[in-house]
């Protein structure tokens, strides 16, 4: 009886022509021996089964290849060795008209004597080394000893060290020298499927090929390839299921393959394919959707009852339905089917049944679908979670045309009318009607935020629909002009996100009635601390002052009247002329604090109560502490007032000094106010440090300094015969 060789080991790709699904690499590794660029060491990564070791086997019979050796590196014309040596030259060339102006793949001629040593396993100049059993500093000590030998037939010893990633860190280091300056003629294909496990050192001296998983379309070829060479009759639908079952790794395809002609013979079909391999099939996710689509509950818990009962995972089936609701709504357009990796015809019931489901379904129930797999894990009774995402998506349909009609029915307007009626306060204020452009409930439900809502279950439809009304307070007077009172702050209005609008709300009221008139308001005669003058010219301090025109407001401080706006509440949201303009009324401010303080000082003041200063500069030092700490330090240090109302304020540091007239204006002028002495006045000064006189730090240090001052104790230490530590 003759041994049975599996498929991935008997079709294993002897050329990088038949390398399947990593033309980058094969393309590259030709460029570099037909350059005679190759370099000294190479890192092919990958997952498992996509052609790293295949392409490194390949890699090492070509540069050895007799063919290659006389037709690159000696550059010989294909004529001259189709007469002398014709048993070296590939079949394609001896065949062809013009040999020397023929293009074609470097390959090797597979017919030389390196070649055929290569392929019965019998060539000296390559060697294969699985790290996983191989990892020690020792193993890699034997191999570098064997570098050292120069090759016995051909020019090149290949070293293909399998699952590298699995070596040592000391075999690692070990191994350094070696891969980054070889000699001449070897040659290193490190091969690793997790390339993060290799040290950074490793890495920079290998030249790095990455290999991608092969495409499912690739894979069901190269089985295709397989089956009619092996007479095998194999339906289409069954070499993609199993193309897509192998996720991107051919030897697990032609694994499964081999499984599948055991279990069914030279007829393989999808359906033994999927009773062998426990596949949910798509049957069951078109049966699932049709039953959803024509809200038929029954059938579809019964399905759910069949899945279960055949064993298999309530997980994957909730991911499954995922994915079949995922290829409905890319076939919804003719543009995304081929995004859709499934044969032709399944593509067709895809198509077919796309059309029959409306795009507000598929979304709908994609986000139901995806909460159920998100909360999957934390369900106590997982059955039971997936049979209520069921009934849900059985009366999406049905939920999301009802709001549609309620959208479109003339009772959704005037329902939103008498919601709004019904928000009005009582009183004698007048209600407002809310604007045109104010959303209704029947509106927000005709739009596509209610089927959304309507998906995710979501209650805050009433709530959203209600508009916040606005009441008019103001009585009208003789002359029909409205009596003005500081407004109260707009309320905010409740959105459904919860966040707060970013826009003024539209309202129908008088402008007029939210401005605030100009009051008459009492001003004291007591200088400013900007100024340093009255504020009313002509006025001592206990008269009653005169109504006069209203200031303009001080830098920094904010308008009196309407209520601030965002620009407010949320800085740097202004325009940046506004910013650049309050910088330079702040800056003139400044200037004219700087250009108003008195130069000299003043005679003729009165005594200040110094017990009423301590406690008025206590007072504010306190309230400085909850606001920042480090004014607090500024002010707490004790301090006294001259004869002419000048406060000498003593800092540690010319940073305390800054940070000080930062807040000297403010904080002068509520000193001023509390104390009443218009005429004080703070300066901080820098106070230098006096020198202590020698650091003491080391032991001996000490010992010295008690020593001069303590003459005994000199005497003390000779006699005891005492060190200083």
């Amino acid at each position: 009886m003759e041994n049975f060789v599996v498929s991935a080991r008997k079709y294993r790709p002897a050329t990088f022509r038949s390398v399947v699904g990593q033309q980058h690499v094969t393309t590259t590794l030709q460029n570099a021996i037909a350059s005679q660029h190759l370099a000294q060491a190479f890192l092919f990564c990958g997952p498992r089964g996509v052609g790293k070791t295949t392409c490194a086997r390949i890699l090492a019979k070509t540069i050895n290849c007799e063919f290659v050796e006389e037709h690159v590196r000696k550059s010989r014309p294909v004529s001259e060795l189709i007469e002398a040596q014709p048993d070296i030259v590939p079949d394609a060339l001896l065949a062809a008209a013009d040999p020397d102006n023929t293009p074609f793949e470097l390959e090797a001629c597979g017919k030389c004597s390196s070649c055929r040593a290569f392929q019965e396993n019998a060539s000296f100049n390559v060697h294969e080394l699985d790290a996983a059993s191989n990892n020690s500093v020792e193993d890699i000590r034997s191999l570098v000893e064997q570098v050292r030998y120069a090759p016995q037939q051909g020019r090149f010893k290949v070293y293909i060290i399998d699952e590298v990633h699995m070596l040592s860190n000391a075999a690692f280091n070990a191994f350094l020298k070696t891969l980054e300056e070889p000699p001449g003629y070897a040659i290193f294909i490190l091969a690793t499927t997790e390339r993060h496990k290799i040290i950074p050192t490793i890495l920079s001296r290998c030249q790095i090929f990455d290999f991608n998983r092969i495409r499912v379309d690739d894979i069901r070829g190269h089985l295709r390839h397989v089956a009619t060479q092996e007479n095998i009759k194999a339906e289409d639908d069954a070499l993609h299921l199993l193309a897509q079952k192998a996720d991107g790794g051919l030897r697990d395809a032609l694994s499964m393959f081999d499984q599948m002609v055991t279990f069914s013979g030279h007829d393989l079909t999808y359906k033994d394919v999927v009773q062998n391999l426990h596949i949910l099939d798509y049957e069951y996710y078109f049966r699932l959707v049709d039953g959803l689509l024509t809200e038929n509950l029954s059938a579809t818990l019964l399905l759910l009852e069949e899945v279960m009962q055949n064993g298999f995972d309530l997980h994957n089936f909730v991911v499954g339905t995922a994915e079949h609701l995922r290829g409905l709504l890319v076939c919804k357009d003719p543009v995304t089917v081929q995004l859709l990796e499934v044969s032709d015809n399944i593509r067709g019931r895809y198509v077919q049944q796309a059309q029959a489901a409306s795009l507000s379904f598929l979304l709908s129930a994609l986000n139901l679908v995806s909460l159920c797999d998100r909360e999957f894990k934390q369900a106590k009774n997982q059955r039971l979670h997936v049979e209520l995402t069921l009934m849900k998506l059985a009366y999406l349909n049905g939920a999301v045309q009802f709001a549609r009609e309620m959208g479109a029915g003339p009772a959704a307007a005037s329902n939103g009318e008498d919601k709004k009626k019904s928000s009005v306060s009582a009183g004698p204020a007048t209600a407002s009607a809310a604007p045109p452009s104010t959303p209704t409930n029947g509106q927000l439900v005709a739009d596509g935020t209610a089927e959304t809502r309507v998906a995710y279950g979501s209650s805050n439809d009433t709530a959203q629909s209600a508009p916040v009304q606005k009441t008019n307070n103001q009585q009208p007077t003789a002359n029909n002009q409205l009596a003005h009172a500081p407004a109260d702050p707009e309320p905010i209005v409740p959105v459904d996100s919860g966040v707060e609008e970013l826009h003024d709300t539209p309202s129908i009221e008088d402008e007029a009635a939210t401005e605030v008139p100009t009051t008459s308001q009492l001003r004291d005669t007591v200088p400013h601390v900007e100024i340093g003058k009255p504020s009313i010219a002509g006025h001592e301090p206990g008269q009653m002052p005169v109504t006069a025109a209203p200031l303009p407001p001080r830098p920094g401080m904010p308008l009196l009247g309407k209520p601030l706006g965002l620009a407010s509440k949320l800085p740097g949201l202004g325009s940046l002329k506004d910013m650049q303009a309050q910088m330079a009324e702040q800056a003139a401010a400044s200037k004219v604090v700087a250009d108003t303080e008195p130069s000299g000082p003043v005679t003729g003041l009165p005594p200040i109560d110094d017990a009423l200063l301590q406690r008025v500069w206590k007072e504010l030092t306190e309230e400085r502490k909850t606001h920042s700490m480090s004014e607090f330090g500024v002010l707490n240090r004790p301090i006294s007032a001259d004869e002419h109302h000048l406060i000498q304020l003593r800092v540690d540091n010319p940073v305390q000094e800054d940070q000080f007239n930062e807040f000297r204006a403010g904080f002068l002028g509520e000193l001023r106010r509390r104390t009443g002495y218009p005429r004080l006045n703070v300066q901080a000064e820098v106070v230098e440090q006096q020198s202590t006189g020698r650091k003491l730090y080391t032991a001996t240090d000490k010992l010295e300094y008690l020593k001069e001052k303590f003459p005994m104790l000199a005497e003390m230490q000779q006699r005891l015969g005492l060190d200083a530590d």
